[in-house]
């Protein structure tokens, strides 16, 4: 099956250390999944809501369709993720332990289907933010060295 990523949460990536991921279907309308075609989506704000009823994907926005006219989504709505009931334990499990989240980090097209990544993510420090910058700073510059010797 071919996967064709829409958008992705550079932002989880910086604002957390994401660990286990999980693919998970989404409940859409139709409106949202031509918007979605369109690449109308911000999964930076979005949050993954577990309760009794099973996993909600939360302050997602994806925007109008511009040929939806009254039949057209509200772009916030809360949308229900098609997760096996094992999966959803284990995300359960992961999330009571201090400081952990479930976090989208990125939506895609697999085949006709639309899938969210979802990710077991715990918060970083500020202090942990700028040690990654540096880490990545000074890969740069031991690339930029090794390409010039050669």
């Amino acid at each position: 099956m071919t996967i064709t990523i829409i958008s992705k949460n550079r932002k989880a990536f910086h604002d957390f250390e994401v660990g286990e991921r999980f693919e998970a279907g989404i409940a859409l309308q139709g409106t949202e999944v031509k918007a979605l075609r369109a690449a109308k989506v911000n999964l930076s704000e979005g949050w993954v809501d577990l309760g009794d009823d099973g996993a909600w994907l939360r302050d997602t926005h994806i925007g109008h369709y511009s040929h939806g006219n009254i039949m057209n989504h509200l772009e916030t709505r809360p949308r229900r993720l098609l997760l096996h009931k094992s999966e959803l334990l284990k995300l359960e499990k992961a999330v009571s332990e201090k400081g952990h989240t479930v976090v989208p980090t990125q939506i895609y097209f697999k085949g006709p289907h639309v899938k969210v990544e979802v990710a077991v993510a715990k918060g970083k420090k500020a202090h942990d933010k700028r040690d990654v910058k540096r880490k990545k700073e000074a890969d740069r510059e031991m690339e930029r060295a090794m390409k010039r010797r050669q």
